[in-house]
């Protein structure tokens, strides 16, 4: 008993925590710890990929460059992907829909690669050059859109909370040019009445630059729609668009992400 002294623990249960938020979950005990108390758990220990970019030991490598196992179309109730796959990249082919991943996520940190096309019609101008998207759980989307020397609204280039939050800089590279987003995104949380009562975060590196830092997402994105929340489950699929661009990705993974609450006592 004098070791477990020594570690001061406060339980709380969050049982009484969930009625006072109006959420509904089981009992469980959270232990909470002194500043620097050494009866806490290490983290785990997890093997770091030799470069940026790659998938570290614990992602979940949603693409390979060889085909599209995990994703299926989000249209005609979840068919095959009719996206193409060729020289280590899959291609958005026009008119055959969004596609989206079989396995369902929340809190997550992701890496993409993309690229728009090479050749540039001068007709293709604002939204209708490179377009395409990420929408995490198929509902928040961060836009993917040739932004190098092409003017459009703040809020719908590259790097952007679509219709929310424009990147702090233009991080583009030239069309045909790969790129790459890194983002850590966290789950909105819903109470039993359906209110949203923790709004989801997203901080994406556009380039390896800083595009959006910690910024609270305000609901569903949408064109020309103020954003706001409908309740949903904390994991769903995530999907790419598309937008009639042939678009390409490659090197795509994720990492699922737990809560992370400051245990530290009062």
């Amino acid at each position: 008993m004098k070791g477990r002294s020594r570690v001061t623990k406060s339980i709380v249960y969050l049982l009484v925590v969930a009625i006072g938020l109006g959420v509904s979950c089981a009992a469980e005990e959270v232990i909470k710890y002194d500043v620097h108390d050494i009866t806490r758990d290490r983290p785990r220990v997890m093997t770091a990929p030799r470069r940026l970019g790659q998938p570290p030991a614990d992602a979940i490598v949603l693409f390979d460059g060889t085909d599209l196992s995990e994703w299926v179309s989000d249209e005609n109730g979840g068919g095959p992907a009719r996206w193409k796959v060729e020289n280590g990249y899959m291609e958005v082919v026009k008119e055959t829909g969004d596609i989206r991943t079989k396995k369902a996520f929340g809190n997550c940190q992701l890496h993409i690669e993309w690229a728009t096309p090479r050749k540039v019609s001068p007709k293709e101008t604002g939204q209708k050059r490179g377009n395409s998207g990420v929408f995490f759980m198929g509902k928040y989307e961060l836009q993917v859109l040739d932004s190098y020397e092409n003017e459009t609204y703040a809020d719908g280039q590259a790097g952007s909370i679509y219709g929310q939050y424009p990147p702090l800089v233009n991080a583009s590279r030239k069309p045909g040019q790969w790129q790459s987003y890194d983002v850590s995104f966290l789950h909105p949380i819903f109470g039993k009445s359906g209110k949203c009562i923790r709004p989801a975060r997203i901080t994406v590196f556009h380039n390896g630059v800083v595009v959006q830092n910690n910024v609270e997402i305000k609901g569903a994105t949408a064109h020309k729609v103020k954003a706001k929340y409908s309740p949903h489950d904390d994991k769903l699929p995530l999907s790419l668009q598309d937008h009639n661009n042939p678009m390409r990705f490659r090197n795509i993974w994720i990492r699922e992400l737990p809560e992370q609450p400051y245990l530290i006592k009062d």
